[in-house]
């Protein structure tokens, strides 16, 4: 019998395959959990950070429902950044010591940091002034900052070189901060005291943010500064642990090599945790079509990193622990915010969805690898300061579907659950990721996420009579809805993230 050509028996084959597949993705995806087979005990908290910037000072439209967002969320390890393009908001020495004077002053950086220590008390915080005095650096050029504290510059670090070779004076600045908020007050270098009246827990410090960029400072030269720096802030408070790297880009192993390994820091200096960070970021000419691909393509690739770095740590400094603490995606828009006469472009509201379900990817791949915090960024991004980024609306400070998703996960998930083993789904649908867990509290909870933009239909095996709560593209900037299910089977809208929880 004659078959025809070899290139039609390709071209064939190829359309029966694309049939076949095209089937098999209009199947509902039956998943079925081997409960009693438990794979591990989650050890990730889900979080997020806190950026300094004006709409969070007091009087503004966002202040309130942001504070009291971040109050009901009652997450642990929640990250707060006094940041660079706002020196009167995060610096707390802006001018050197001379004749006998000091320039601290706290009146425009106190407010925020407060209503964050006040918002997250009973919990543990990370908090990171992340900006050295620029006058502490070697520089030609003069350490010019803004009078206004709300204009926005990204110029005020420059040079890579301490004036003070010691560390010393950047270490005593650090822990002068501690002081100011921990032990009600502190001396400062002419020996005047400086009282404040805090006495604030705070359980973690961070020693600096993305050092690959800001300063360039290499792996050696922070090593150094970060036991100085941990070494002065001991002796103000002896029970804080540290967290250390903060590096933007993750792809320089030696970082890792060089800080994980004890003998190159100080004796008795902690590493009590590494952080590193990961945004995804599209083309300048992707559609919103296009960058449901580009963002999950760039998180697995991530997720590769984050194994190999973790096999550095467990060989290295297993008893370290990783905060993965800025986690989220960056429009290509953003990246030219910077730009005279930049004008930023609206965002579609499918987007908070769709790095919504990023996030929850991340979240559940972390907790399979045993990460112990994933924290998503940021509360708070504004027009001029990476408004891609936002978990609110900079308007009035209500929370987008980023906020609620990490609600939704928060509320549901958390150290201490177990991970049951589940079958592969069949038919197999790789835009559908799945995660179950057996709670704490005895539930037995499936994570559902949907890494694409169209509906899926969904059996989960025993769902019967049990509940499904979601956040979609139809519950928006709404908090998570919720469904009795009166069947396995449930529908999995575009971007969707949902948890069921059997009866």
């Amino acid at each position: 019998m004659n078959c025809g050509s070899p290139r039609t028996s390709i071209a064939l084959l190829v359309v029966v395959l694309f049939v076949e597949l095209s089937a098999a993705q209009d199947q509902p995806a039956k998943l079925t959990v081997h409960w009693e087979k438990v794979v591990r005990v989650s050890q990730t908290t889900p979080t997020l950070q806190v950026v300094v910037n004006p709409p969070l000072r007091h009087g503004t439209p966002v202040h309130d429902n942001a504070f009291k967002s971040l109050h009901d969320l009652q997450a642990d390890y929640v990250r707060y950044v006094p940041w660079l393009p706002y020196p009167k908001l995060g610096v707390g020495e802006l001018e050197p010591p001379a004749d006998g004077k000091t320039s601290w002053d706290f009146a425009a950086i106190d407010p925020m940091t407060i209503d964050f220590l006040d918002a997250t008390k009973g919990h543990s915080v990370i908090l990171n002034f992340s900006t050295i005095p620029q006058w502490m650096y070697k520089s030609d050029k003069p350490w010019a900052y803004p009078a206004d504290p709300d204009q926005v510059t990204w110029d005020y670090e420059s040079g890579t070189e301490l004036r003070d070779p010691s560390m010393k004076e950047v270490a005593d600045y650090y822990a002068r901060l501690v002081a100011w908020y921990t032990n009600g007050g502190f001396t400062d270098e002419f020996g005047k005291r400086h009282e404040s009246g805090y006495h604030y827990s705070i359980s973690h410090w961070e020693v600096l943010n993305e050092i690959d960029f800001e300063h360039h400072i290499d792996a050696e030269t922070y090593t150094r500064l970060y036991d100085e720096v941990v070494t002065a802030i001991k002796k103000v408070q002896p029970d804080m642990k540290f967290v250390g790297l903060a590096l933007a880009m993750e792809t320089d192993p030696h970082y890792f090599e060089y800080f994980l390994d004890h003998k190159n820091h100080k004796p008795g200096v902690p590493v009590d945790f590494i952080s590193y960070h990961f945004y995804a970021i599209p083309t300048p000419d992707e559609t919103p079509e296009v960058e449901q691909f580009t963002y999950f393509d760039q998180a697995d690739g991530f997720l590769k990193t984050v194994r190999y770095v973790e096999s550095i740590r467990k060989r290295l400094s297993p008893e370290t622990k990783t905060t993965i603490d800025e986690l989220g995606v960056i429009s290509a828009d953003d990246l030219s915010q910077g730009e005279p006469g930049h004008v930023a472009k609206p965002i579609e509201n499918s987007y908070w969805n769709l790095a919504g379900a990023m996030y929850a990817y991340l979240f559940g791949e972390m907790t399979k690898i045993g990460i112990d915090v994933a924290g998503e960024s940021q509360l708070v991004g504004f027009p001029t300061q990476f408004p891609s980024v936002s978990m609110v609306d900079w308007n009035d400070g209500k929370p987008n579907a980023r906020f609620w998703v990490l609600k939704l996960i928060h509320d549901n998930f958390g150290p201490g659950d177990k991970l049951g083993e589940i079958e592969e789904a069949k038919p197999n649908t790789p835009y559908i990721y799945t995660l179950a867990f057996l709670t704490r509290d005895g539930k037995k909870r499936v994570l559902l996420v949907n890494k694409r933009d169209r509906t899926f239909d969904v059996s989960v095996t025993g769902a019967n009579g049990g509940r499904v709560d979601y956040v979609d593209q139809t519950t928006g900037f709404q908090p998570p809805a919720s469904a009795k299910l009166s069947s396995d089977s449930l529908k999995l809208a575009g971007f969707s993230v949902a948890v069921v929880t059997l009866p």
